[in-house]
């Protein structure tokens, strides 16, 4: 674990590294009216009813991703369109080939997230790694193509990995035909189940002129002070494309051992991030050495920082270490970390809890509070060429701060369902019972349309799977 802490305001820049690198439905108004009136670890409880004690939410995938099949070499691979995210998998100690059409000006970035089913053994080694070969079978090597761990939580959860393309960079600078390759490494004691796959390739278009080739010497690292404050209720996603937006401030949610929860902030040119998460006192005995882990992922879902703790049933916090204002020159430092905060827009924060935990504190979510702070006045952007590039990737809109304040989820920037309007008009008991069957069968519309299929996998008592089987083979 790295030891944090440090204050010493300006620093040289340097390469640091970490031991690794990695809602059910609402069944009535009387089930929403409830909720308004609990505390947030009692709403988690709520939310969870209709899936078996401890098993997470499952994954949603993007709603236009497509389905695709990883080849067992390149020459029969699938080719990816940029700007696009597609479904897939990969077998146990597998490798998958896909295929990208490059030209020698823009960059590339390719993610993969993969979804192990929820209740298999994972070891801390077990992993994913992503990277990209030129049209001569030679690796583009970037000093991001790491495998992405479970790391000590020994935890199955959505773990994701990329690689990337830089042009004018010293491998891989001309146009063709590259290859993506995905590799799951597994322990044999691990489970053998395939993992599902979500693959998203995106495209960086070239500066209209050069600018500074080099990273910034020096940068404020000071650990500012924790965001103070009455929290909000800001329910997390369960996937990238479900994260709840936030903004600077407190937020607090319920966490299941077990559960990721996804949450996103706009971080514009010129400004830092900063984020905590703490998880609040429970009843049990024990201690885990690693129980909760944070990590950042920049807006192409590639892995920036984490931070993890332990717990032992009194309340703990992890914080990610200070990071370097976004700039675009900051890809140019081999410190992953560093180079991670190359571009402004949405960046996302993913929580989990590890499984275990539920062994020593229940079943019962835990109450889990974020502190994000977003520091600096936004900057001009670099001068891209005059090409379309994605909503929320390379820039912050007008649209995305809106979207920061009001939970808005991420994909199409439609409203995830975070109610916590509607929690607070109940809970005051300022409506009548219309408004309220008019409020619940609104969100019942908003959250029906993303889980039709874990509720018809939920008759019969049966739990919703916690993905989407991977496509027989």
């Amino acid at each position: 674990m790295t030891i944090r802490g440090y204050d010493e305001g300006w620093r040289v820049m340097g390469r640091r590294t970490g031991w690794w690198r990695g809602r059910t439905a609402l069944t009535c108004v009387a089930a929403l009216c409830a909720v308004a009136v609990l505390p947030g670890p009692a709403q988690g409880q709520a939310r969870g009813q209709g899936m078996a004690a401890g098993t997470p939410d499952p994954y949603v995938f993007a709603e236009d991703a497509q389905r695709i099949d990883g080849a067992p070499n390149a020459a029969e691979a699938v080719q990816l369109a940029p700007g696009e995210t597609y479904k897939s998998s990969v077998q146990n100690n597998e490798k998958v080939y896909y295929r990208l059409q490059l030209d020698n000006v823009s960059n590339a970035y390719v993610s993969a997230t993969a979804l192990p089913r929820t209740g298999t053994n994972v070891a801390s080694s077990d992993g994913l790694k992503v990277s990209l070969q030129d049209p001569d079978g030679h690796s583009c090597f970037s000093g991001d193509a790491e495998v992405a761990r479970f790391g000590p939580t020994e935890s199955p959860r959505p773990l994701t990995a990329w690689a990337s393309r830089r042009a004018g960079g010293y491998a891989c600078r001309t146009a063709g035909t590259y290859t993506v390759v995905v590799e799951r490494t597994s322990r044999a004691d691990s489970s053998p189940d395939d993992w599902s796959l979500e693959l998203q390739y995106v495209s960086e278009p070239a500066l209209k002129r050069t600018g500074p080739t080099t990273a910034p010497e020096t940068w404020n690292s000071a650990s500012p002070k924790p965001v103070s404050g009455t929290p909000k209720i800001r329910r997390g996603g369960t996937s990238f494309n479900e994260a709840r937006a936030l903004e600077q401030g407190v937020w607090k949610d319920g966490i299941r051992a077990g559960q990721t929860r996804f949450y996103r902030i706009p971080v514009d040119w010129g400004q830092q991030l900063y984020a905590t998460a703490e998880l609040g006192a429970a009843d049990g005995d024990g201690f885990l050495g690693n129980a909760l882990v944070m990590s950042l992922y920049n807006p192409v879902r590639a892995f920036v920082d984490d931070a993890d703790t332990g717990y032992d049933g009194t309340p703990k916090s992890a914080a990610l270490e200070p990071l370097p204002a976004v700039a675009y020159e900051n890809r140019y430092t081999v410190d992953n970390q560093v180079s991670g905060m190359r571009f402004a827009g949405w960046y996302y924060l993913a929580v989990h809890l590890g499984a275990e935990a539920a062994d020593k504190f229940g079943d019962g979510p835990l109450g889990l509070t974020l502190r994000v702070r977003v520091s600096g006045a936004a900057g001009a952007e670099p001068a891209y060429a005059g090409v379309a590039r994605p909503r929320g990737v390379f820039d912050v809109t007008a649209g995305d701060k809106g979207a920061a304040p009001s939970g808005a989820a991420a994909a199409d920037g439609r409203d995830g369902g975070d109610s916590d309007t509607t929690m607070r008009l109940v809970a005051a008991g300022g409506i009548g019972a219309g408004s309220v069957l008019v409020l619940g069968l609104g969100a019942w519309t908003v959250v029906a349309r993303r889980r039709a299929d874990g509720a018809a996998a939920m008759a019969g008592g049966a739990v919703a799977r916690e993905y989407e089987p991977p496509r027989a083979r």
